[in-house]
C-alpha cells in the first residue's frame, strides 16, 4: 500500500517508492505496476497527475482529484511557483560547497533543442570511505540537496553528471563502477534521489503548502553508516 502523505478534496500527496513507474509511456520498460493504477485501487475515484518523478526517483508526488485542480497546479509548476528539494548522494566533493548548475537540457529526446535550465545545490555532508577503486585507494562522496529551479528531463542527473559528480545508482548518467561499489559494500541497490520537500499553493485556496516524504529504509540506513545527518532544514 501506498504510503499517502495529504489527502483532502481536491488533491493527495504520496510518497513514490524507488523503482515504480509513475504511468505508463514509451520511456517505461517492462512493468508489473505503476503508480496511478496502484493509487487509484486504493483510494478510489479520477485521479490526476500533477507532475512527474523518474522511475528510480523516491519522494513527494502531487495527484489532483480532478483535471482542473491539476490543470492548475500544472500552471504552477510551468510558471516555476513550485518550490523543489531533492536529496541526492554523488560521486566526489563538488566544490565550491554551495553553487549553480546552469547548463541547458534537451527534452526526453536527446537530439531534441536545449532549453534554459538551473539547479542550486548545497553540500549538506561528506565522507571518504577505505575502497580502492581505479587508480584510487579512497572513494569521496557527498550529500547534496539539490533545488531545481527549472523541470527539465532528468534535470538535477543531468546536471551532477554534467558537473562530474553523478547520483549514485544513476544507470543512464553515473558511473557504473561506482554504482556497483554501493550495491557490493553497502547493498544499496536504488539510484540515491530523493524528491524530499515540495512547496506550493493550495489550488483552491491559495494557501501555502509545504510537503515532505521520509527517507526509505535502504536511504537512511546508508546515511546512518556513514555518520551523515538524517534530519533536514
Amino acid at each position: 500500500m501506498l504510503e499517502i502523505l495529504y489527502q483532502d478534496d481536491a488533491l493527495l500527496a504520496v510518497d513514490k517508492p524507488a523503482g515504480l513507474p509513475v504511468h505508463r509511456s514509451r520511456l517505461v520498460g517492462p512493468a508489473d505496476a505503476f503508480l496511478i493504477d496502484l493509487l487509484r485501487e486504493q483510494i478510489g475515484g479520477e485521479l490526476f497527475l500533477a507532475h512527474r518523478l523518474d522511475r528510480a526517483t523516491s519522494g513527494v508526488l502531487l495527484v489532483a482529484r480532478s483535471a482542473a485542480v491539476a490543470a492548475e497546479l500544472g500552471e504552477q509548476f510551468m510558471g516555476r511557483d513550485v518550490h523543489k528539494q531533492y536529496l541526492a548522494v554523488v560521486r566526489g566533493w563538488p566544490e565550491p560547497a554551495e553553487g549553480v548548475v546552469d547548463y541547458p537540457l534537451p527534452g526526453s529526446r536527446e537530439t531534441g533543442p536545449r532549453r534554459e535550465a538551473r539547479t542550486r545545490y548545497r553540500r549538506l555532508a561528506t565522507v571518504e570511505v577505505p575502497i580502492a577503486l581505479g587508480r584510487y585507494p579512497q572513494q569521496r562522496y557527498a550529500l547534496l540537496l539539490a533545488e531545481p529551479e527549472s523541470g527539465r528531463f532528468r534535470q538535477i542527473r543531468k546536471h551532477m553528471a554534467h558537473i562530474h559528480h553523478p547520483v549514485i545508482g544513476d544507470c543512464q548518467h553515473g558511473r557504473g563502477d561506482h554504482n556497483r561499489l554501493y550495491k557490493q559494500h553497502f547493498g544499496c541497490h536504488r539510484m540515491l534521489l530523493h524528491a524530499w520537500r515540495l512547496s506550493f499553493r493550495h489550488p483552491r485556496d491559495g494557501r501555502a503548502m509545504t510537503l515532505e516524504a521520509p527517507l526509505d529504509g535502504a536511504y537512511r540506513a546508508l546515511l546512518e553508516r556513514f555518520g551523515w545527518p538524517t534530519t533536514f532544514r
